[in-house]
């Protein structure tokens, strides 16, 4: 009766529906169908998945043994079983091949399976070459053993009696590190064959969530800056920089370009010509212009579109540097332009100018740091615009002009477009929470820390967010909820999440309501999940009703 009464009422609900849950997905084919599908259970995934269960249970008590080592007694007990379930499951990765499936279908699934040559081309599920898994075998045994050595010696050393100091501190920071990073990767970054959905769906809320937490604490930093004149006369000093760059990159000497030929067929444009040209040609916007839209092809030179113009029977026109046109042509169109790079460069460099003078001047007539203007314009900026529309504006237009800008360098993944979106729009929320806490702290508190001699930072760290802490766990957690439930949104991006997965088995099955009726109950199982973990931190910080 105790446990019942310590559960939510909303969690009692669904542990009443739960024996209807587990039937309807243990005797319906239909439903059965859809949860392996939304989950993302792939073909021959049981053996992989043994392989993570037991990594997972070394990395985790291995982490539990340095966290529960420095707790009470009673805790300490939970020390000493995480260090026999450590050192059984590191003997048994490290003696046996229940790792070798798991690793060799994180190598199999995380290399492009068009260019790869360590994968068997056109095989579903993906399986490793018989090379590459030789290869991924020694490498893993190797890792493996190096993990059991690393183990025995840091736990021998951690507890061996009256040792302290130096080699106390090193195998406690061996075994956090070595476990801690070993269950961040199969965790947040390995790819996941026996539940690929999910996953992406979790790791796509966790990684969203700490980011636009951090983005949160710097808008609320930015918020707390004081106005001094110093600030007011370096933001002037960059603001006159920016201008005069922007000036520079905007004056550069034009380039010239004649368009000759006929507008009877198409129209060639050589690579390199500024975007603008290229649209006015294509649309007409130049004297004597047809009235139709003119087709154009794109030629990798002046002489390529030259002999084109001369030898294709559909190109009878040609968009052409000035230096480069022949004299025997018939000139069409005379114009000169600024080339894309430096266009691109000085429009970018104006927009910061302008908007860093309006951060200064709004500074200065307020009295406040142009920067906590520029925090405050984000936060109210980024809460009036639907989240699905900045998912779309980041993944698709803002990361293509980066990737155009950067030359293909810099060219993310559609999951960290995603992650990246979400987070920019819940930072703005999750500042407001932030703030809020912040504010309800005492002056006095802060006051009586800088006479103690800490400094802004010290204050922060020590005083005001430990507190603020308590406050916001409610409203963070809540946030925590929606992110869960708004990464469904990512599907419009093409990434693999619950939502996406369950569009695809639908329009595969054309079942009419399984498939939805199966997202919406593994949804609801998380975000309660997640509200109970929550739950529990508002208990454990709840000092007021101790």
């Amino acid at each position: 009766m105790q446990f019942l009464m310590r559960l939510r009422p909303s969690n009692l609900i669904i542990a009443a529906a739960l024996p209807f849950i587990v039937y309807l997905f243990a005797f319906s084919a239909d439903y059965r169908l859809s949860l392996r599908a939304i989950l993302g259970v792939e073909h021959g995934s049981s053996a992989a998945f043994l392989g993570f269960l037991v990594l997972a249970v070394a990395f985790a008590t291995g982490l539990g043994t340095v966290l529960f080592s420095r707790a009470s007694s009673r805790r300490r007990r939970l020390a000493t079983a995480c260090v026999v379930l450590n050192l059984v499951a590191a003997v048994l990765v490290a003696t046996t091949d229940l790792v070798q499936p798991y690793a060799s279908s994180i190598v199999a699934n995380a290399v492009d399976p068009f260019t790869s040559k360590l994968i068997v081309q056109g095989v579903t599920p993906r399986q490793l070459t018989g090379d590459a898994e030789a290869l991924v075998h020694g490498y893993t045994s190797a890792f493996v053993w190096t993990y059991l050595a690393l183990t025995i010696i840091a736990l021998a050393l951690f507890f061996l009696g009256g040792l302290h100091g130096k080699a106390r501190y090193t195998s406690r920071m061996t075994l956090s590190v070595i476990n801690g990073l070993g269950l961040v990767i199969i965790l947040f970054i390995a790819p996941m064959v026996f539940a690929a959905g999910v996953a992406t769906t979790i790791r796509a809320a966790v990684a969203a969530y700490i980011l636009a937490a951090l983005l949160g604490l710097i808008w609320v930093g930015l918020l707390k800056l004081q106005y001094s004149v110093r600030a007011e006369l370096a933001f002037v000093v960059l603001t006159a920089l920016l201008a005069c760059a922007a000036a520079w990159f905007l004056f550069q000497p034009r380039e010239g370009y004649t368009l000759v030929g006929a507008f009877t067929g198409k129209v060639a444009v050589v690579s390199g010509t500024p975007s603008g040209m290229i649209g006015a040609v294509r649309f007409g916007q130049f004297p004597g212009a047809p009235e139709d839209e003119l087709p154009l092809r794109t030629f990798k030179g002046p002489a390529e579109a030259i002999q084109a113009l001369v030898t294709k029977a559909d190109v009878s026109a040609a968009l052409l540097p000035a230096t480069a046109v022949p004299a025997d042509l018939p000139v069409q169109w005379r114009t000169e332009a600024l080339n894309d790079r430096d266009k691109a460069a000085g429009i970018t460099l104006a927009v910061l100018a302008i908007v860093l003078g309006l951060l200064t001047f709004g500074g200065h007539i307020h009295h406040r740091h142009p920067l906590s203007i520029g925090s405050e314009f984000i936060i109210d900026t980024i809460r009036g615009i639907p989240m699905l529309v900045i998912v779309l504006y980041v993944g698709l237009p803002l990361a293509g002009a980066m990737k155009d800008a950067t030359q293909g360098i810099f060219d993310p993944p559609n999951l960290a477009r995603g992650i990246a979106a979400m987070a920019l729009a819940y930072s703005a929320y999750l500042a407001e929470i932030f703030r809020s806490g912040i504010n309800v702290i005492p002056r006095g508190q802060i006051e009586a820390a800088r006479s103690l001699g800490l400094n802004g930072w010290k204050t922060a760290r020590f005083v005001v967010l430990p507190q603020a802490f308590r406050i916001i766990i409610p409203p963070l957690g809540n946030e925590l909820i929606a992110i869960l439930k708004d990464t469904s949104l990512l599907s419009i991006l093409s990434i693999r999440d619950v939502t996406q997965r369950m569009r695809e088995f639908q329009s595969a099955s054309f079942l009419p309501f399984a498939p939805y009726n199966s997202a919406a109950i593994f949804y609801i199982l998380l975000t309660l999940a997640a509200a109970s973990l929550v739950n529990s931190f508002e208990r454990k910080y709840d000092f007021k009703h101790r």
